[in-house]
C-alpha cells in the first residue's frame, strides 16, 4: 500500500463535498440579509448544488472511466475550488446560485471517482480499513458542518464558508497528483450524454416548477409550462435509455418491485429527513434570535442520534431484511416530522428535540442499508447501476424536498400575512417586516407554515415507508449477503452498513447523502449490461 496518501487525498475531497452541504444551512439568514435574497433564491442556493450533483453523477463516473479517474477527480476539485471562490465573491443571489451549481458539477466529478480511486489502490483488509476511515470522515463532515458554518458566519462572515475550501483544495490536488495512481475502466465504453442531459432537464424542470408554484401558484402559466417541460424531458430520457447501448439506467430494472421500492425509499429519505431543515434554521435565527453557532448546535441531536444508531445497525442487524430497516426507518423519520409539528407563536427550539432524535434514529436505520438493498434487488452485473441510481435519486429527493416544503411553508404563511410578505419572512426578512406586521403575528405565521411543511414531510415519510415494506421483498439470503458486504461488484466497492465500511455510522447523516452507493462500479460493469 502506498501509505495513507491516497486515502488522505480522497478524504480531503469528500470532506469538502459533504461540508458544503451542511455548512450552508445555518448561514442562509446571513446570506439573505447580505444579498437581499428572496426565499426562492435561498432555495436555489441549496438546490442548485444538489441538482447538479444528482444530474451529472452517473455521467461523470462513466466519463472518468474513459478519461481517467484521477484526471477527472482533480478536474472536479479544481472546478469546485474555483466555484467556491465565486460563491465567496458573489455580489448578488443570481451569481451565488450559478456558482453553487458549478460547485455541484465539480462535486459530481469528485464523488463519482472517490471510491474507484480507493478501490484501485487498496485491496482486502486494507480496503475495508480505508473505507471505514472514509466513512468516518464523511460522518464527521456532516456533524461538523453546521457548527463550523455557524462559527465562520459569526466570525469572519458567511463568505468564509466558501473561502475555506481553497486551501483544502490546493492540498487535495497536490496530494492526489503525488500519491494516487491513474486508473481507467474497460475499453470500448461510451458516455450516455443524451441520457444525462435529459435527466438533468427533468430534475431541473421539476424543481423549478415547484419553486415557481410557491411564488405564482400551482396553476400559473410559468408553473404549468415548467412541469410540461419536465415531463417532456422525462419522456426523452425514457426513449434515450431504451435505445442506448450503455444506458445510465436499464429501464428493465423498473419492472422489479423490490428495486422500485428501494428507489422510492431513497427518493423520500433525504427529502423527508432534511428538506425542512433550512427553514427551521431560518426560523431559529430570524425569529428566535439565535446566533449562527447556536443554530448549528441545535441540529446535533439529530446528527448524533443518526451516527449512534447507524453504528448499532451496522454491528447488530446483520441479516435483518432491508424492508424492515429501510421501511421502519422511514416510518420513524415520518413520526419524527410529526413530532416536530407542534410549533406555535411562543415555541422555542427545544420543542423540536424529540422529533430531531426520532428523525436521527430513522436516518441511522436507512442510511447504512439502502444501498445494500438496491444491490440485493439486482444481479451482480447491475450493482454499479443500481447503486448509482440510488445515490442519484437521493440527491434529487433532497432538492425536491427543499422546493416542495418551501412552497408549502410560504403557502400557509400567506394565509396569515399581508400579500407578498410571506416570501420575505421565509427568506429571512423579519427585521423589515417588524414595523409592518405585529411580532406575535410573525411568529404565529412562521410556526404555522413550519407545522404544515413538517406534517407534509411526515405524510411523505409514512407513505414511503409503507411502499418499501410492501415492495422490497428480496430473498432473505440475498439481503443478508448485501448487508455483510458479500455481494460486491467487479471492483469490490459495493458497501453496506455492516461489511467493509462501518462508515454507515456517519456516511449519510448529511442532507446530500452522497455516500453509500456503488457508483464506482457503474461504468466498469456497463459492458455486462447489453451486447
Amino acid at each position: 500500500m502506498r501509505g495513507w496518501g491516497p486515502l488522505t487525498a480522497v478524504c480531503l475531497g469528500t470532506f469538502m463535498l459533504l461540508l458544503d452541504v451542511t455548512i450552508v444551512v445555518v448561514t442562509l439568514p446571513d446570506m439573505a440579509g447580505a444579498l437581499d435574497a428572496s426565499l426562492s433564491d435561498l432555495q436555489w442556493v441549496v438546490d442548485g448544488y444538489a441538482l447538479a450533483l444528482a444530474a451529472l453523477l452517473l455521467g461523470a463516473g462513466a466519463a472518468a472511466d474513459i478519461l481517467g479517474r484521477r484526471r477527472v477527480h482533480v478536474a472536479g476539485v479544481v472546478l469546485f475550488a474555483a466555484a467556491s471562490l465565486l460563491c465567496g465573491l458573489a455580489s448578488g443571489p443570481g451569481t451565488l446560485v450559478a456558482a453553487r451549481a458549478v460547485q455541484g458539477v465539480g462535486a459530481a466529478a469528485m464523488f463519482a471517482t472517490t471510491l474507484p480511486l480507493l478501490g484501485s489502490v487498496y485491496q482486502g483488509r486494507r480496503r475495508s480499513a480505508a473505507l471505514g476511515v472514509w466513512g468516518a470522515v464523511s460522518g464527521g463532515a456532516a456533524a461538523v458542518g453546521p457548527v463550523l458554518g455557524g462559527l465562520l458566519a459569526q466570525g469572519p462572515g458567511w463568505r468564509w464558508i466558501f473561502f475555506v475550501n481553497l486551501p483544502v483544495s490546493v492540498a487535495a490536488v497536490w496530494l492526489t497528483l503525488r500519491a494516487v495512481p491513474e486508473s481507467r475502466g474497460p475499453r470500448g465504453m461510451r458516455v450516455d450524454w443524451a441520457g444525462t442531459a435529459a435527466f438533468a432537464g427533468f430534475a431541473g424542470g421539476t424543481t423549478y416548477a415547484v419553486v415557481r408554484a410557491g411564488e405564482d401558484g400551482w396553476t400559473a402559466p410559468a408553473t404549468l409550462t415548467s412541469f410540461a417541460a419536465a415531463a417532456l424531458a422525462l419522456t426523452v430520457f425514457v426513449l434515450v435509455e431504451r435505445r442506448a447501448a450503455h444506458p445510465l439506467l436499464d429501464l428493465a430494472l423498473l419492472r422489479r418491485p423490490a428495486f422500485v421500492g428501494v428507489l422510492a425509499g431513497a427518493l423520500a429519505f433525504n427529502g423527508v429527513a432534511f428538506g425542512v431543515t433550512p427553514y427551521l434554521s431560518i426560523w431559529m435565527q430570524t425569529l428566535l434570535g439565535m446566533s449562527p453557532v447556536r443554530g448549528g448546535l441545535t441540529l446535533l441531536p439529530m446528527t448524533v442520534a443518526a451516527m449512534v444508531t447507524a453504528v448499532v445497525v451496522g454491528r447488530r442487524f446483520h441479516g435483518v431484511p432491508a424492508r424492515l430497516t429501510i421501511g421502519g426507518g422511514l416510518l420513524l423519520i415520518g413520526a419524527g416530522c410529526f413530532a416536530q409539528a407542534v410549533l406555535g407563536a411562543g415555541s422555542d427550539w427545544t420543542a423540536l428535540v424529540p422529533g430531531f432524535v426520532l428523525v436521527g434514529v430513522g436516518t441511522g436505520f436507512v442510511s447504512p442499508t439502502v444501498a445494500g438493498a438496491a444491490l440485493a434487488s439486482v444481479e451482480p452485473a447491475r450493482h454499479g447501476m443500481a447503486g448509482g441510481a440510488v445515490n442519484t435519486v437521493r440527491q434529487l429527493g433532497y432538492a425536491l424536498g427543499v422546493a416542495v416544503f418551501g412552497t408549502v411553508l410560504t403557502s400557509r404563511m400567506a394565509d396569515d400575512l399581508p400579500h407578498g410578505t410571506a416570501h420575505a419572512l421565509a427568506g429571512g426578512g423579519a427585521a423589515a417586516l417588524r414595523g409592518v406586521v405585529p411580532e406575535h403575528t410573525l411568529h404565529a405565521a412562521f410556526a404555522a407554515g413550519l407545522d404544515r411543511a413538517l406534517v407534509t414531510a411526515g405524510c411523505a415519510g409514512l407513505v414511503a415507508g409503507v411502499l418499501v415494506l410492501a415492495l422490497v421483498r428480496a430473498p432473505r439470503a440475498a439481503a443478508a449477503a448485501a448487508a455483510t458486504g458479500e455481494s460486491t461488484a467487479a471492483t469490490g466497492e459495493s458497501r453496506t452498513g455492516a461489511g467493509e465500511s462501518r462508515a454507515g455510522a456517519g456516511e449519510s447523516t448529511a442532507p446530500a447523502g452522497v455516500t453509500e452507493s456503488a457508483v464506482p462500479t457503474l461504468s466498469e460493469e456497463k459492458t455486462a449490461r447489453r451486447p
